[in-house]
């Protein structure tokens, strides 16, 4: 049982009655809270300044760093949740498989994932392998005190993606293939890979996390039937191995409508949702047990301050029956977006729910 949790007998933790875990949770909130994938990235001045010259990998990698790029969001915008500054291909690279986070590409990898040979490469992930992560989640809960952090990794689909891919893809053709045509080989890629990203769950909740999110970025280029045939056993193991520790567990990908109902069922307690389904037709297709999290479409914040919160506005209706709700962006913070816009969101969204 993590320490985030409150069982019987035990006080509960300084973040344990916050507004995201409580939302998480699907109890009574003060307001809904707010927080914004990639909130802690290029759109902030501070960030550019503190990551210049410093490469992706490295800067995931120096604790220090990531402690300040973590609360930078925090501190400016006044979220409900911080989210660990890292990238989902952090414990790939932790094991020794050969990429690198090439400016404006994304992750590339030196040599797929194609065969049983290649596979063998891929070892299990000890914490000794991230130690870094340890000290910098550390550091992290003493300065964020209530404030949740959210500790995140890619879930296997995805990293298999850009394993057998050999970087980012539109069609996802040969990790298909591998889907398809090898589906044997294809199971042990993809429960390897969910063995590795519990590790690294592991490792952040033991630290102090106190709520974790799978991203499943690219599983909105599966049917159903395929994300419930070759996908969803890899994410289901992931979230039962870290379901004794109490902490929420979020479920998030891009284009995932017609997955919505699956991906709650793989296991999460908040299924993300992005901005090409409304939330109460969300509620529909998950099913009550679940709590929401989402959905404004990001490039609404490129607009004018009556816009964004007549749009935001409707995010917070379609909620407004919802078991819990956690309201955040349909996908991630873009490059360019005003970061004085999140700030005046967050503090529309707060001021509209107090209860």
């Amino acid at each position: 049982m993590s320490a985030n949790a409150s069982p019987s007998g035990q006080p509960p933790t300084a973040t344990y009655d916050s507004a995201f875990l409580k939302a998480c949770r699907r109890e009574a909130v003060p307001h809904t809270p707010v927080w914004f994938m990639r909130q802690a990235g290029r759109s902030l001045p501070e960030y550019r300044k503190v990551r210049e010259g410093i490469p992706m990998l490295e800067s995931c990698m120096r604790p220090e760093l990531v402690t300040e790029i973590t609360l930078q969001p925090v501190r400016r915008h006044d979220v409900d949740a911080a989210i660990y500054f890292s990238d989902i291909v952090v414990p790939l690279k932790a094991i020794g498989v050969d990429l690198d986070i090439k400016p404006g590409v994304g992750p590339v990898v030196e040599q797929p994932v194609r065969t049983r040979a290649d596979l063998a490469r891929l070892r299990d992930l000890s914490p000794e392998d991230v130690s870094y992560v340890t000290e910098a989640i550390g550091l992290l809960t003493r300065e964020l005190g209530p404030t949740p952090l959210i500790g995140f990794a890619g879930a296997p689909f995805t990293l298999a993606s850009y394993l057998v891919e050999g970087g980012p893809s539109r069609t996802y053709e040969n990790a298909k293939a591998m889907m398809y045509g090898d589906p044997e080989l294809w199971a042990d890629l993809l429960d390897r890979l969910a063995d590795i990203t519990a590790a690294f769950l592991k490792v952040q909740i033991e630290a102090g996390a106190s709520a974790v999110q799978l991203f499943d970025s690219w599983a909105g280029a599966l049917a159903p039937a395929d994300y419930r045939g070759s996908v969803m056993a890899a994410s289901a193991k992931v979230f039962r191995a870290v379901a004794g520790y109490g902490v929420p567990r979020i479920h998030f990908g891009v284009g995932t409508g017609e997955l919505l109902k699956l991906m709650g069922e793989a296991g999460a307690d908040v299924v993300g949702v992005d901005w090409r389904v409304p939330l109460d037709e969300a509620a529909r297709r998950v099913g009550p047990g679940k709590a929401l999290q989402g959905n404004l479409d990001p490039t609404v914040l490129f607009t004018d301050k009556e816009t964004v919160e007549a749009k935001a506005g409707e995010v917070l209706d379609a909620a407004a029956g919802l078991e819990g709700h956690v309201f955040n962006l349909g996908h991630g913070v873009m490059p360019n977006t005003d970061p004085d816009a999140l700030t005046r969101l967050v503090d529309y969204v707060h001021t509209r729910t107090a209860r």
